[in-house]
C-alpha cells in the first residue's frame, strides 16, 4: 500500500485529518514498528488529545495516561513508550499517529 495523503519531507502527514488505521500501519511499517494493542492504545490517546486540544500531546501527558491505563508508575510508562517507539516519541509515535511534526519540545 502506498500512502496517498500528502506528507512532508520527513514523512509526517501534512493534514492530520487524513489519518486512518491503514496510514498508521504503513508508516509503522516504514519505521519498523510493530503495532500491538498497547501501540493502538497510545495512538488512540494521541488522536483523541489532538481532537480535543488541536495539538499533539506532550510526551508527559502520554506517560501519565499510560501509567493510569497500565496501572504502573510513570518511570515504567516512560520506559514502555521507548520500548514501543525505540527511535523516540516525536520521530515515531507522532508520525505514526498522523501528527504534524512537533516543533521542539521534550521527548521525555
Amino acid at each position: 500500500m502506498n500512502i496517498t495523503a500528502p506528507r512532508d519531507s520527513e514523512g509526517y502527514l501534512v493534514n492530520p485529518e487524513d489519518w486512518n488505521g491503514d496510514i498508521a500501519r504503513e508508516i509503522a511499517n516504514e519505521e519498523g514498528v510493530e503495532l500491538n494493542d498497547t501501540c493502538w492504545l497510545v495512538l488512540g490517546f494521541m488522536r483523541e488529545y489532538l481532537r480535543e486540544h488541536d495539538i499533539a500531546p506532550d510526551v508527559r501527558h502520554l506517560i501519565s495516561y499510560l501509567a493510569r491505563e497500565k496501572n504502573c508508575g510513570k518511570k515504567e510508562a516512560k520506559q514502555l513508550v521507548f520500548e514501543l517507539f525505540p527511535y523516540g516519541y516525536v520521530k515515531q509515535a507522532c508520525k505514526i499517529a498522523g501528527m504534524k511534526k512537533p516543533r521542539a519540545w521534550s521527548t521525555g
